[in-house]
């Protein structure tokens, strides 16, 4: 199927023996009842198989809703599948799955959410620090404190689950072209949604992560002033502002970066996308 014809959000791509491997959340179950993740396999980024179930609840995993935003990366030799998940009786938060293989299955590992049981949580991603500690980055939820929080906390190095408490890396508000939003709630506050992490090659860690802007939904950058995880975040010029998000970035096979999003930010209509990107002045510039 061409990718035209895929309809998720939040998509991840991994690169593995010379195949790309996609996964998202599928855009028709993403606001209700949800059961699975699936994965799309292609060699050169434009046809892709079929959808193929990498994840399925057998009834026995605890969420019934808001399957979203899996991720997959690869430690000492498994796949580990970091996504979330909510019920009616427990907070959204981010699990970890783990598989032998990138087409699953998978099958939980963390001993429950890895996030606090009394947050609502969203979009954990992984980092390795130059040390070799292991790090959750993830979103504190702008519906349960107005102002979206991007986070770190340190995992074990089994994965299991955090070792230490949450720091807060930034908040959405300090981003100046960032536009506050209405929840049908009724509350209104600043979003921030799929955080990324990237070194470049000149050794600056940066924070790819989403938001709203005037042109809709936004990705957007925030850089490290000590190159680390432990340092302060302040935001520089965005990547996409023109109603596309939840990116991260790959090195494809040509060894050329692409930027994948979704856009329009829209249900039933958000496709993935691929932008090619360079490195340029310590930061990401797509061309």
């Amino acid at each position: 199927m061409k990718r035209t014809d895929i309809n998720i959000r939040d998509p991840f791509v991994l690169v593995v023996d010379g195949m790309y491997y996609m996964y998202g959340t599928r855009g028709a179950t993403c606001w209700g009842p949800a059961n699975g993740f699936d994965v799309y396999v292609s060699k050169d980024l434009e046809n892709w198989s079929e959808p193929k179930i990498c994840f399925e609840n057998d009834g026995s995993f605890w969420a019934d809703r808001n399957y979203w935003a899996p991720e997959v990366h690869v430690y000492e030799g498994k796949y580990y599948m970091f996504a979330s998940f909510k019920s009616e009786s427990t907070c959204r938060g981010t699990a970890i799955l783990k598989s032998d293989t990138p087409l699953g299955p998978f099958v939980p590992h963390s001993v429950g959410c890895i996030t606090p049981s009394d947050w609502e949580c969203l979009d954990g991603t992984f980092y390795v620090d130059k040390n070799g500690e292991p790090y959750m980055v993830f979103c504190h939820e702008w519906v349960q404190v107005g102002d979206g929080e991007v986070c770190a906390v340190k995992l074990t190095k089994d994965l299991k689950k955090a070792d230490g408490e949450p720091r807060i890396l930034f908040r959405a508000s300090e981003a100046i072209w960032g536009k506050s939003v209405h929840h049908r709630t009724g509350i209104d506050g600043w979003v921030t949604d799929g955080p990324f992490m990237w070194r470049t090659g000149c050794g600056n860690l940066l924070c790819l992560w989403a938001s709203f802007s005037e042109g809709g939904y936004t990705e957007a950058v925030a850089i490290s002033d000590n190159g680390e995880i432990d340092g302060n975040f302040t935001q520089i010029d965005p990547l996409f502002m023109d109603d596309g998000g939840h990116g991260m970035v790959f090195k494809a096979l040509n060894g050329k970066l692409y930027l994948t999003l979704h856009s329009p930010n829209a249900h039933l209509e958000e496709r993935p996308y691929f932008h090619e990107i360079i490195e340029e002045n310590g930061t990401l510039k797509r061309l």
